[in-house]
């Protein structure tokens, strides 16, 4: 059997129940479509599998971090595949899958997964975490959908440059050595080289790497224009060339405070009012 599973809550629910269906008219195999809002564990659910038995997660990257959480650190014997339906599917688009048009096996993928712990609380993530006008834009864009409105992230970013986001000041710890930025845009910590629907602000990161580490990318001491001089560069991974106000920074356990609370996103789910965040490879 062939468990599809979707999550109509999200973004994309529709889509991914859409493409679920679609997908069990053609698997050639027996398959059961799964609402995981209806299962009270998914741990129960992989412990009730049997050895021939695989899962298929329909979604976007929220969708896949979420299952990846609620599985925590069980050990798992059963393939597990995804389906990339999201809005910006950086997951797929980091391990060369961005045009995939079937499921793909994560199993390696989903395994030593860095944490981060945010307001007390940890969890797992996929692709990176944001602080800064990222998660500003993510908090915006939540706003509007919940006024049934479809946002324009890169709209969003350009007039919260110029005219909302404030940048702040950060205190960096990357392994334990301090460093200190002043008039910080963003500063997000990642896992793989994507976030946002393809920018790359960690373009040398590698999520496949023997030694497993994170990359912490501080955009800071631009003004309002040079910001939006520099910026599109990041969907190439070129604003690294700006080494003056572009710093990358690489270890395996990153603290980021800044001086005033900010929007964070993880996997693109926004967590509001934030002034620290820690990351552990």
């Amino acid at each position: 059997m062939r468990y599809l599973l979707y999550n109509p809550l999200s973004g994309m629910g529709n889509k991914a129940l859409e493409d679920a269906t679609k997908y069990a008219e053609v698997a050639g195999v027996p398959t059961k479509t799964v609402n995981v809002t209806e299962v009270d564990n998914i741990i129960s659910l992989f412990d009730g599998l049997k050895p021939d038995d695989d899962v298929v997660v329909f979604g976007g990257d929220g969708s896949l971090n979420k299952i990846v959480n609620q599985l925590s650190d069980a050990e798992i014997k059963n393939d597990i595949y995804y389906y990339p339906c999201g809005t910006g599917n950086d997951f797929a688009r980091d391990v060369d899958k961005a045009d995939a048009h079937a499921p793909f096996l994560i199993n390696e993928y989903i395994k030593d997964l860095p944490t981060v712990t945010v307001n007390g609380k940890t969890s797992k993530f996929i692709n990176g975490v944001g602080f800064g006008i990222d998660g500003y834009c993510c908090e915006i864009g939540d706003l509007m959908k919940s006024q049934n409105k479809t946002p324009d992230y890169t709209a969003i970013a350009i007039k919260g440059l110029l005219f909302h986001f404030k940048p702040v000041n950060a205190t960096v710890l990357v392994d334990g050595e301090k460093s200190e930025f002043r008039k910080v845009w963003i500063a997000p910590t990642m896992f793989g080289r994507f976030y946002g629907g393809g920018m790359m602000p960690a373009p040398l990161q590698d999520r496949s790497a023997k030694e497993k580490s994170v990359s912490l990318m501080v955009f800071h001491g631009t003004g309002k224009l040079r910001t939006l001089m520099i910026f599109p560069s990041l969907f190439k991974g070129e604003h690294v060339k700006h080494k003056k106000n572009v710093s990358v920074l690489s270890g395996k356990s990153i603290s980021v405070t800044f001086d005033r609370p900010t929007s964070l996103q993880i996997d693109g789910e926004t967590v509001l009012n934030v002034t620290n965040y820690v990351v552990e490879a």
